[in-house]
């Protein structure tokens, strides 16, 4: 990954929640990231898209990978003896609604970003559950969302490289970076103002943001601080943002993988060889 766990981590000072008493705000938590990674399924729509037989393979394992973190979610439900509720609306955006129209989207803003909010609060509740099955649960999930959060930052930095795709993608993900912001405010409004980890709820958004911002400079999207743009040169990235992802809902045609499969690099060779290697039936 383009961050090291240390760049990711949150120092709660030692701060833990407790249980039983935190069972149900944690079932609140645990309800969000089953809604996340149930949306998984939408790997499947994009190993149709995908560039090339490489990507293809690596979504296909991240799409196994993503049932398999709903069925470990379960788990800690039954850990907590509390059963899922609806996920919050701003997550449903976040997971659903900005949904990418195309493949350079999809990598940016679902799992370089995307996925890059999920793994920097596995690691917070790592730190400050305790229970051992549970962080053990989360651990398995977390080492495996570093790989789609690495593959997704991979595949950005190569798109970036475009002008004008990095515009885009820059107003898209300050989108995402806003329903964050507006996300950890409505929390902020349900916590316990006296709870050890509640109350560190505000710095630690601020850190996630911070986490964001400077993975979006590492990709590439970012050439300065967000701190140092011009508020009217960020609106306008935002007002392009959100006039993208409103295009992103109108269908389109996409490049499928059973278009584009014998030029791919994995058949490229094999298929040179045979020509190389085939001979004529003898005519006589």
């Amino acid at each position: 990954m383009l961050l090291r766990r240390e760049d990711i981590r949150f120092d709660f000072a030692g701060a833990r929640f407790e249980l039983p008493r935190d069972r149900e705000a944690l079932g609140f938590i645990f309800s969000q990231f089953l809604y996340g990674e149930v949306t998984g399924i939408q790997v499947g729509h994009w190993i149709h898209h995908a560039p090339d037989l490489a990507s293809a393979r690596f979504l296909a394992r991240q799409c196994a990978q993503e049932l398999s973190h709903v069925r470990l979610i379960r788990s800690i439900f039954d850990r907590l003896q509390i059963e899922p509720q609806p996920a919050h609306r701003l997550v449903k955006f976040m997971a659903t609604g900005l949904m990418g129209s195309g493949w350079q989207e999809h990598c940016c803003l679902e799992m370089a970003l995307g996925e890059g909010y999920v793994l920097t609060i596995f690691y917070a509740l790592m730190d400050t559950i305790p229970d051992d099955e549970i962080v053990r649960s989360l651990g398995i999930a977390a080492r495996q969302e570093e790989t789609h959060v690495e593959f997704g930052e991979a595949q950005t930095q190569q798109a970036a490289r475009d002008p004008r795709t990095r515009r885009r993608l820059l107003g898209m993900s300050l989108v995402s970076l806003l329903a964050l912001r507006r996300l950890s405010r409505v929390l902020g409004r349900r916590a316990d103002a006296g709870h050890p980890v509640w109350r560190q709820l505000a710095p630690f958004a601020d850190h996630l943001a911070a986490v964001t911002e400077l993975r979006m400079q590492r990709l590439g999207l970012l050439t300065a601080p967000l701190a140092a743009m011009p508020t009217a040169q960020k609106v306008a990235l935002v007002a392009e943002g959100l006039a993208a992802r409103a295009w992103a809902l109108v269908p389109k045609p996409h490049r499928r993988l059973t278009e584009t499969y014998l030029n791919d690099p994995a058949l490229r060779p094999a298929i040179r060889r045979d020509v190389a290697s085939a001979t004529l039936p003898d005519a006589g």
